[in-house]
């Protein structure tokens, strides 16, 4: 196995730029200024930068000795997330965000970074037999950024022989990886559930068909989805996140609006989860004589399942960079969604995690106003892609 080279002496202005994208976060599909950054990173090292798949995305290609764009060889793809969240910033730091109303509550200012760092390491020493694709993805945040970057042709402008990506994991403590074969992470449905019924005064409701009980009912039977329905050794969660009704208190309203999320593991699952909440929201408001409607929102997003040879070969890597006590190469799936699932439908692929934690105990949760990115892991998520991308080349062909 050849060395690889040291991310140390970049690590000061890896540390810079990653604050200074949490200082300046961009919610989905607006990255503008992050996409303008990464870009002249990437020019600064040599680079050619593509831009404009998925409305804000950049991708560039290290061509290994040898290599060219007319002779890629075999090719990979490494892919990091760039957007934010619409969240208001609780930290005091000096990085905290500028943007009132957004901000890097789920570390997607590490994730470009680290690749970044793997970009400078792998353009300083491009000795591997191939080609890395650096793929900045916008919109993971809810807006299927990578599936907007395949539906622009990524994958036939940078054909990839397998694609990997990294989130950095709070519950796991810093220093630490994981990965697993099969589903790493849920799907995602968003629904919505319109009761449609007759409004009217709130002390006569024997002249109407008040809604309003009606969505209650509906939202107490979705449940029997999970606890009835449901293979117990499979997993699921239905959470209604949003009932409105109403003006006052004194009216009562045509209609109530029922909008919630579904995560399961399997397909199959899933497609029996959209069937029952249609069949469930329709037949319990016709038995209070009035109409549901069920709709299916934007956002849905596949279960993201990790390929058997790419999540073996990730946990080896994994466990070069980190040691075998600090990989964990079986660890359980969670619920929560990622639009890398997109990729892996269309390539063979992994998708594994950092651990955001601090001095060996769990970070705070993603998505949460106090969030950070553990700066510890420029380094670590750097030298981890680099020795990805060159063990890749060094084993044979598929």
């Amino acid at each position: 196995m050849r060395s690889t080279p040291d991310i140390t002496p970049h690590l000061g202005t890896l540390l810079k730029f990653r604050r200074d994208l949490h200082a300046n976060p961009e919610l989905r599909y607006e990255e503008h200024r992050t996409g303008d950054k990464v870009a002249a990173y990437l020019n600064a090292l040599g680079l050619t930068v593509h831009r404009g798949l998925g409305q804000t995305g950049v991708v560039a290609s290290i061509y290994g000795k040898g290599r060219s764009k007319d002779n890629p060889g075999r090719s990979i793809g490494i892919r990091a997330d760039m957007d934010a969240l619409p969240v208001t910033e609780i930290n005091t730091f000096a990085h905290i965000s500028q943007n009132q109303g957004c901000m890097h509550a789920c570390g997607h200012d590490g994730h470009t970074t680290m690749l970044l760092g793997a970009a400078t390491t792998l353009a300083q020493q491009p000795d591997f037999d191939g080609t890395v694709h650096l793929i900045f993805q916008p919109g993971e945040e809810g807006g299927a950024g990578a599936k907007a970057m395949m539906d622009d042709g990524l994958f036939e402008k940078f054909p990839c022989e397998a694609v990997f990506a990294l989130h950095n994991w709070p519950s796991l403590p810093a220093g630490q990886m994981a990965v697993r074969v099969g589903p790493i992470m849920a799907s995602t449905l968003r629904f919505e559930i319109k009761v449609h019924g007759k409004g009217g005064h709130a002390a006569m409701p024997h002249t109407t068909l008040d809604p309003i009980p009606v969505a209650c009912a509906i939202v107490s039977q979705l449940q029997t989805l999970v606890s009835r329905s449901t293979d117990p050794l499979d997993s699921a969660v239905l959470t209604v996140g949003k009932i409105t009704s109403g003006t006052v208190e004194n009216i009562i309203p045509d209609e109530a609006i029922i909008a919630g999320t579904v995560r399961t593991l399997k397909k199959e699952t899933r497609e029996m989860f959209v069937a029952g909440l249609e069949r469930i929201s329709h037949h319990v408001a016709a038995a209070h004589q009035c109409q549901a409607e069920f709709t299916l929102r934007p956002g849905a997003y596949p279960n993201t399942t990790n390929h058997e040879r790419e999540a073996l070969f990730m946990a080896q890597v994994m466990r070069e960079a980190v040691g075998e006590a600090n990989t964990h190469d079986d660890v359980l799936p969670a619920m929560t969604a990622e639009d890398f699932g997109f990729m892996l439908e269309a390539v063979p692929g992994a998708y594994g995690w950092i651990g955001n934690g601090a001095d060996g105990q769990p970070g705070v949760s993603l998505h949460n106003p106090a969030y950070d990115f553990n700066d510890d892991n420029l380094g670590r998520g750097s030298r981890f892609w680099d020795l990805l991308a060159r063990r890749y080349f060094e084993q044979p062909a598929a």
